[in-house]
C-alpha cells in the first residue's frame, strides 16, 4: 500500500497509536494526531513523539477535522459510532484500525486469535509451537507488541500470531489471517457493542475475508461460535473437549487427538498439560488446531504443549502464605471467565473482585461460584452491585474494600490453610487502573507486603 504523501489521520494516542504513528512517518505519510485527551494527559506519550513531524488536535474530536485526511486508523479504544468517525466516513474517507493498516503493509502471513475467553493463552501456546518448530515467530496483537510495529520489518517467510479483540475487529476491511480461531462466544463489552448479537457478528469479521485457501478453527462445544461456520468461506476445523469427533481436534481416552479421513494422531495425553482447568484443555486444543492446519510436526506440538507453563495474569500462582496459596487472575475481565478460573482451582477459594462495568450478569455470576467460593473481597466500580448479587443469592461473607492491599489483607483474614485467594475480578480494571496487567502487579506487590509480615 503507497503511504509516501498521504494525509493520514490518527485517531487515539494509546499503546497501538503511538506504533502507527511511527511507522507511518517513517513511510513518509503526513500525520495529524487526535486525541480526547489534553496535550497534559498525554505527556508520557508525546515524548516519545518529539523528533517526529506531525500535526496535534488534543482534547476531543472536532467534526471540522474530518474533511482533512485521506484516510485515518483508529485506536480500538475509540468506538466507530463517534461523531468525528462517522462525519469521516460520510464524506467517503477509509477509517480502518491499527490491525488492518498492519495487515496492508505485511508480507507475513498472520495467525489470528479471538474470542471472549483464553485469547492470550491460546495466542501464547500458539506462539511457543510455531517457534519450537523453528519458523522465526511473532507473538503479537493484544499480547505483545502491537502488529504495525512488527508488520514492516518481519519477512515473508516469518509468521506473526496474533492476538484480536473485538474493539480491533471493528476496525478491520481486508485483512484475511492464513489460520483464524474463534475460541469461544460469551457476553463481553455490551456497554460498548450494545447487544450480543452485534458482538457475536464481530467477533466473527475474524474470518470475513478467508477463503477455501484458509482455515477458520471453531468450538464444537460451544452453539454461538458452531453457528458460524454458516458464514464461513474458510476450511472449517472443530475442536472439542466434550465429544469424539469425526474429524477434527478432541480428547480420548485421557489424550488430546487429531482425526482427518480415517487418519488418527495422538498429540499427547492431557495430564501432561503444565496449565490448569478444562478451559486450559480447550486452548491447548484450539492451538494443537491452529498448527496442525499450517502442517507443524505433531512431535514439534507435543512438545511445546507439554513445556508450556502458563502467561502472566492468567492463573499464574503468586506464594502460599500460612498454608494458603496466592493466586492471579487478573485477566480474567468478565464474568465466564473468572467463573472457569473458580473452577480450575481445587479446593475452597476467597475471592476477590469487581472493577470497571462492562455489562455482565453478576448474578449467573454468583451461581457459578458452585459451593466453592467461601468468601467475597469487593472493590472498585462494581463493588455495591456484586455484593447485591452475592446477598440475592444467600451469601453473607462479603467485604467491600477500597484499594488491593485492603482486599488482600481482608482475604488472608479469611482464608485458612489449604484455602486459595483468587484475584479474578470478573470486570474490567479501567475505574481504578490503566490495566490489567497493572492490576495483576498491584495483587502480586500486596502478596509480596503480606508475607513480609506475616
Amino acid at each position: 500500500m503507497e503511504i509516501r504523501n498521504k494525509k493520514i489521520l490518527v485517531i487515539g494516542l494509546a499503546v497501538s497509536g503511538l506504533p502507527t504513528v511511527k511507522t507511518l512517518h517513517s513511510l513518509g505519510a503526513e500525520i495529524i494526531v487526535n486525541d480526547r485527551k489534553t496535550q497534559a494527559e498525554l505527556q508520557q506519550a508525546l515524548v516519545q513523539l518529539k523528533d517526529i513531524k506531525v500535526g496535534y488536535v488534543l482534547g476531543g474530536h472536532p467534526p471540522e477535522l474530518a474533511n482533512w485526511p485521506d484516510f485515518a486508523v483508529i485506536s480500538p479504544g475509540v468506538p466507530m459510532e463517534d461523531p468525528m468517525v462517522q462525519e469521516i466516513i460520510r464524506r467517503g474517507r477509509e477509517v480502518i484500525g491499527e490491525v488492518e493498516m498492519a495487515y496492508r503493509l505485511t508480507h507475513t502471513p498472520i495467525v489470528a486469535i479471538t474470542g471472549t475467553n483464553g485469547k492470550t493463552t491460546t495466542t501464547a501456546l500458539t506462539g511457543e509451537i510455531f517457534r519450537l518448530s523453528g519458523r522465526s515467530t511473532h507473538v503479537v496483537g493484544n499480547i505483545g507488541a502491537p502488529i504495525i510495529e512488527v508488520a514492516t520489518n518481519s519477512r515473508p517467510e516469518d509468521i506473526m500470531v496474533a492476538e484480536i479483540s473485538s474493539f480491533q475487529l471493528e476496525g478491520i476491511r481486508e485483512f484475511k489471517p492464513v489460520s483464524s480461531a474463534i475460541l469461544n462466544i460469551t457476553p463481553d463489552h455490551l456497554d460498548r457493542h450494545k447487544t450480543f448479537e452485534n458482538y457475536v457478528d464481530i467477533k466473527s469479521r475474524i474470518f470475513r475475508n478467508q477463503g477455501p485457501g484458509e482455515f477458520a478453527i471453531l468450538n464444537a462445544d460451544e452453539p454461538n461460535t458452531v453457528k458460524l461456520a454458516e458464514k464461513c468461506s474458510a476450511r472449517v476445523l472443530y475442536f472439542s473437549r466434550k465429544n469424539i469427533m469425526d474429524s477434527g481436534v478432541f480428547v480420548e481416552g485421557g489424550n488430546i487427538i487429531i482425526k482427518k479421513d480415517k487418519r488418527i494422531e495422538r498429540v499427547c495425553p492431557v495430564g501432561s498439560l503444565k496449565i490448569p482447568g478444562d478451559h486450559n484443555i480447550e486452548n491447548a486444543l484450539a492451538a494443537v488446531a491452529l498448527a496442525w492446519s499450517l502442517e507443524i510436526p505433531l512431535e514439534t506440538i507435543a512438545n511445546a504443549l507439554e513445556g508450556f507453563e502458563g502467561v502472566e495474569h492468567r492463573l499464574e500462582y503468586v506464594d502460599t502464605i500460612n498454608g494458603v496459596a496466592y493466586i492471579n487472575d487478573s485477566k480474567g475481565t468478565n464474568p465466564d471467565a473468572s467463573i472457569k478460573a473458580i473452577k480450575a482451582i481445587d479446593g475452597p477459594v476467597v475471592l476477590i473482585a469487581g472493577g470497571y462495568d462492562k455489562g455482565g450478569d453478576f448474578d449467573g455470576f454468583v451461581e457459578g461460584f458452585d459451593g466453592k467460593v467461601k468468601g467475597v473481597v469487593l472493590m472498585g466500580a462494581t463493588a455495591k452491585n456484586l455484593q447485591s448479587s452475592c446477598q440475592r443469592k444467600n451469601m453473607n461473607s462479603i467485604y467491600i474494600v477500597k484499594d488491593m492491599q485492603e482486599a488482600v489483607n481482608r482475604a488472608a483474614l479469611m482464608a485458612r490453610a489449604g484455602d486459595t485467594v483468587l484475584l479474578s475480578p470478573a470486570c474490567a480494571s479501567w475505574d481504578m487502573y490503566k490495566n490489567f496487567e497493572e492490576r495483576g502487579k498491584e495483587f502480586k506487590k500486596a502478596v509480596g507486603l503480606l508475607r513480609r509480615i506475616s
